[in-house]
């Protein structure tokens, strides 16, 4: 379970100060190219992670070859923190990004273990919330829902009516349970009931909030 909170937010603010101190102060900064990995699946968890520019995807491999989406990670996300020794999900660069990373045993060092063990505890219970609110999405809502969520979401996390879409349409049906044709049909039903438009494939504006909000709720 791929483990990741904002470390800009009030509730956070508290058990993660020292790890914001660790991680400007001593984090690399990385250049990562699209669709490049930064760390596989089952790969040793080393390093902490945070998005400084651009956005971060987690995923993962079943047996029989399915890829899962595990979510997105945006500007001031922590990342890679792990219960346990391994990675569960991989984590690519979905678009161009710019990542701080800090050995672990970097962050014991300067900001204790108490410190760390309490972020590692506070990522779990947001991760856990998370992990509910996305079964809840894929397990009893409707395809329209579905997407309206999502889109919902992410008008929510960029404070912006005009919206960018950073994901491809695969990536959302990967995330979201469905067929890339059912999120295409979605898509277009949703701007045809005039509740979103998208003057750019990559770009949508929300046009009745309000019936967009009914469908995410």
């Amino acid at each position: 379970m791929t483990l990741a909170y904002s470390l800009d937010s009030h509730d956070a603010a508290v058990p993660s100060q020292a790890l914001v101190e660790v991680l400007d102060r001593l984090g690399s900064r990385l250049n990562v190219a699209k669709d490049t990995e930064i760390y596989a699946q089952e790969d040793e968890v080393e390093f902490l992670y945070r998005v400084a520019d651009g956005v971060v995807r987690t995923t993962r491999l079943t047996c029989d070859g399915r890829r899962q989406v595990g979510d997105f990670y945006y500007p001031g996300d922590l990342f890679g923190l792990e219960p346990g020794p391994d990675h569960q999900f991989s984590a690519e660069a979905l678009t161009d990004c710019k990542v701080l990373v800090v050995r672990r045993s970097v962050v014991r060092a300067l900001a204790g273990e108490r410190e760390l063990d309490r972020a590692v505890l506070e990522a779990t219970r947001r991760e856990l919330q998370r992990v509910q609110d996305h079964v809840l999405l894929l397990g009893r809502k409707s395809a329209r829902e579905k997407v309206a969520g999502f889109l919902m979401s992410l008008a929510h996390q960029q404070h912006d009516n005009n919206v960018q879409l950073p994901m491809g349409r695969q990536d959302m049906a990967d995330y979201l349970g469905l067929t890339i044709e059912t999120v295409s049909r979605t898509l277009t039903r949703l701007q045809g009931d005039a509740i979103v438009e998208f003057p750019e494939l990559r770009r949508f504006r929300v046009t009745r909030w309000e019936a967009l909000e009914d469908l995410a709720a």
